[in-house]
């Protein structure tokens, strides 16, 4: 058995004043409480810590060597509760993102997640989702937020925010045209980021299988804003976070050609490696962030 701190501090206090009744008196306890804590520590290491006369106790052959490991052992353990009860150390965690959402979502939320952690300190990674996973496979990264869909060993995903889509275009451009079935699309140009990760597949997942949606042209912008800012000045339609146009739906700026039309969506994760130092503090970052809606 393992001795006990309480017991090792019995050993110490008598290997100091060579006599059970002052050393008793030190670690308050009674002579006889005192003794059956030397006797039952010695019990446990299988010898005789001191040897005893009616007067003093000097220590054993084997208490001279148990000593200094004794007193290294205490030592420890007062390192130990001190860290439980000392004020956390600061800390930085980065936060990989795309532009749009640290800008309209993150951006917003860093002075409300310092003023509830004042030991956390976050900071911005900004880059599109190859760059990102790059960077947190370099270190320079704690943790990324992304819906981009990717499968990878050792890491962790934290569930955040369900991301939704619309298809929409501007409404005097939708007046003229007319946006009603795929027969409807060769009149129109598709804005969209790239081609290994369309946004117009939201809306192509919800409709029946085999419908074909053929466009006059493509034209990839790279990202959400860019593609948000052409749809507003009438130069195409687009399928884009509802998170990122609200405000557009709700004053009109943007229209829905589809209303009824169901969109597939992803969700918005935390991504961080399962070996991180710090992935208890990166899961109570994801618990926050999840307090807070997407805008």
């Amino acid at each position: 058995m393992l001795p006990d701190l309480e017991s090792l501090r019995c050993f110490v206090a008598c290997a100091h004043h060579k006599n059970f009744r002052r050393a008793a008196a030190e670690v308050g306890l009674s002579p006889a409480a005192f003794s059956d804590r030397i006797r039952k520590l010695e019990d446990d290491v299988g010898e005789r810590l001191f040897v005893r006369t009616t007067r003093s106790s000097r220590l054993s052959l084997a208490g001279e060597r148990v000593l200094p490991h004794a007193k290294e052992t205490l030592a420890a353990a007062l390192r130990c509760k001190a860290a439980f009860t000392t004020t956390p150390q600061p800390f930085d965690l980065v936060l990989g993102t795309r532009f749009e959402l640290g800008l309209s979502w993150l951006l917003p939320q860093l002075g409300p997640l310092e003023k509830a952690r004042p030991d956390r300190r976050l900071h911005l990674y900004f880059g599109d989702t190859e760059a990102l996973l790059a960077a947190l496979d370099r270190g320079e990264v704690d943790a990324l937020i992304s819906s981009a869909r990717f499968s990878r060993q050792g890491v962790e995903f934290a569930v955040l925010h369900e991301e939704k889509y619309a298809l929409v275009a501007a409404p005097a451009v939708l007046a003229k045209q007319g946006l009603r079935s795929a027969n409807d699309a060769g009149a129109w140009r598709l804005l969209d980021l790239h081609p290994d990760r369309p946004l117009f597949r939201y809306f192509l997942d919800g409709r029946a299988p085999g419908e074909q949606w053929t466009f006059a042209e493509v034209v990839r912008l790279g990202t959400i804003a860019a593609v948000a800012r052409e749809v507003l000045r009438g130069r195409g339609v687009a399928v884009l976070p509802r998170y990122f146009i609200e405000r557009d739906l709700a004053r009109g700026t943007l229209v829905e050609p589809l209303p009824k039309a169901r969109l597939s969506s992803d969700y918005f994760r935390l991504v961080y490696r399962s070996d991180h130092v710090r992935a208890d503090e990166l899961a109570a970052l994801a618990e926050a962030l999840r307090q807070s809606p997407l805008r």
